[in-house]
């Protein structure tokens, strides 16, 4: 299967009268997303703003964050399963909007774990540093939806709003020259004798969480008795997945699927024939015991058998529990002679390393750990706050401290984060 993307720089967003791209000015129109985002009739109203690096500007609470990409005809659909029929996701050419974003705000803080300022967008200072989305030109939008209306409701009418816009700016590209193109095909990973065969196992949901009622995660799915799937990379990449409601620490948003690192890693080192990139596993963690022993032999076993691999990455989502997960298959797929390394988040609050892993296998000795979770500022006081709920401007305003794990896009636990852990 064989994914085209077509890269279209964006260095700044402005409002207009037209949505065109000019160069590397993309001009929205507020009339046009403002129909978009109302034809939904749970949302009752809508404002947009812009954010840009160095902006003293702070947004929140951050429900996700999307890269503009529309597909070109010929290939696969936009967001199968979401905005259309689930099928398969990954061919085709797709017009990517890259240094853009669509960031859509939530009117409550996503509770769990992230206090009263769910995940917050910071366009200064160290934190801003410290994500790769301090680096983006946003779309930022600030639903409002009717009151008294089920979460889950509320949170669908969010995703598939965000979904739309993305998908409609990106359109503008449709007749321009992309900047460059990057064509994304392990079509040719059987002929490569004497490479390592190499597969990723990654996590897309905890079962520590229920899903919401027609979450859409997989294809538009919600995962509940959901076992280890295979899945070509591009899948990945191209819109199978989108991250749950639930705010996971060190969560993913839709932004970081479409760029997953570790796949465009493993893709580049397959394309400088470095490895044989043989294919991926997406699975979730489990509930309970007799959940966890099921789909970690299942992982394991598709790994070995179905992709026959030498070797095998893996990652995972959400708090603690799922390190279990992650260490029993990356344990069994020792017994099983594919190699391992897996990458986990200190999630300790006393900096021990020991306490941090949760898992203690000889087997499994090759351990990336991408922590900095205690890694906190003191916010100054901003210029201009975003927010869709009245009653977090002033708090939002500043000036308060912060941890990492509140900031989006600074503790992503499965690759794209800029902190690691170090033991000196």
């Amino acid at each position: 299967m064989q994914l085209t993307l077509a890269y279209h720089p964006v260095s700044s967003i402005r409002f207009g009268a037209k949505l065109t791209l000019d160069g590397t000015a993309l001009t929205v129109s507020q009339d046009e997303l403002r129909a978009i985002v109302l034809d939904d009739s749970l949302i009752e109203a809508v404002n947009f703003a812009l954010a840009a690096p160095n902006d003293s500007l702070r947004a929140g609470p951050v429900f996700d964050i999307v890269e503009p990409r529309a597909k070109a005809a010929g290939g696969s659909p936009d967001w199968p399963g979401i905005l259309g029929a689930p099928q398969t996701a990954g061919s085709g050419t797709t017009h990517v909007l890259s240094g853009a974003a669509v960031t859509m705000l939530r009117e409550d803080s996503s509770g769990d774990s992230r206090g009263a300022t769910g995940y917050v967008l910071e366009m200064s200072g160290a934190p801003a540093a410290a994500s790769h989305y301090g680096t983006l030109q946003h779309l930022i939008v600030v639903p409002r939806t009717r009151a008294n209306i089920p979460a889950a409701a509320r949170q669908r009418a969010y995703r598939l709003a965000q979904l739309k816009m993305a998908v409609r700016l990106a359109q503008a590209a449709f007749s321009i020259v992309p900047a460059r193109s990057e064509v994304l095909d392990n079509a040719d990973a059987e002929p490569r004798a004497g490479l390592p065969r190499l597969a990723y196992i990654g996590q897309i949901f905890s079962r520590q969480r229920k899903p919401e009622a027609d979450e859409h995660i997989l294809y538009g799915a919600d995962t509940d008795g959901m076992l280890p799937t295979l899945l070509h990379p591009n899948e990945w990449l191209d819109g199978a997945l989108v991250p749950s409601y639930h705010a996971s620490i060190g969560g993913a948003e839709t932004y970081f699927y479409q760029n997953h690192p570790v796949i465009l890693e493993l893709y580049r080192r397959h394309c400088a024939g470095e490895i044989n990139f043989v294919g991926t596993v997406a699975t979730i963690a489990s509930a309970n015991n007799f959940d966890r022993e099921r789909n970690t032999r299942f992982a394991a076993n598709l790994a070995n058998w179905a992709l026959r691999a030498d070797a095998a990455l893996l990652t995972k989502f959400g708090g603690g529990v799922p390190h279990t997960d992650l260490s029993e298959t990356a344990r069994l797929l020792e017994t099983m002679g594919v190699k391992t390394a897996v990458q986990v988040t200190d999630a300790a609050r006393d900096h021990k390393v020991e306490s941090a892993l949760l898992f203690n296998f000889p087997e499994v000795d090759a351990i990336v750990c991408i922590g900095g979770n205690d890694t906190h500022w003191k916010l100054p006081r901003v210029e201009r706050v975003i927010a869709a709920n009245s009653g977090l401007v002033e708090l939002l305003a500043g000036p308060f401290e912060i941890e990492s794990l509140n900031v989006v896009g600074v503790a992503n636990q499965q690759g794209a984060s800029k902190l690691r852990s170090i033991v000196y």
